[in-house]
């Protein structure tokens, strides 16, 4: 249930800058999603739908979901590589001195608000 915890938390932020900023329309947040996050994307848009409803600025407010795809390093070849496709183990040098450098973070990356 990151999920519930995710919105709740967006929500609480943007609302914050809202009052910080005397804004009156949010249209729309964009947030990128990690895909090892453990985040799942179709229940964030859920959770949203039902959540904004109880917010005083974000009632007609959009959200936009994007994947930030999961980068890891290789610290014996100096490569990075897709992390769903080829995991721990380094495609081009079969190191496992490995380590994710993106990919399971949430970032609200754009508001779009008057």
């Amino acid at each position: 249930m990151h999920e519930l915890g995710t919105v709740n938390y967006v929500i609480k932020e943007v609302e914050k800058l809202v009052d910080e900023h005397n804004l009156s329309v949010v249209a729309s947040i964009t947030l990128q999603i990690g895909e090892v996050s453990g985040i799942i994307p179709e229940y964030i848009v859920d959770f949203w739908q039902w959540a904004r409803k109880s917010t005083e600025h974000l009632q007609e407010t959009e959200l936009v979901v994007e994947k930030l795809e999961a980068i890891t390093y290789c610290e014996d070849c100096g490569k990075t590589y897709p992390t769903m496709e080829y995991a721990k183990i380094c495609p081009y040098c079969k190191s496992e001195h490995t380590y994710l450098v993106q990919g399971n973070e949430y970032i609200i990356k754009e508001i779009e608000a008057m």
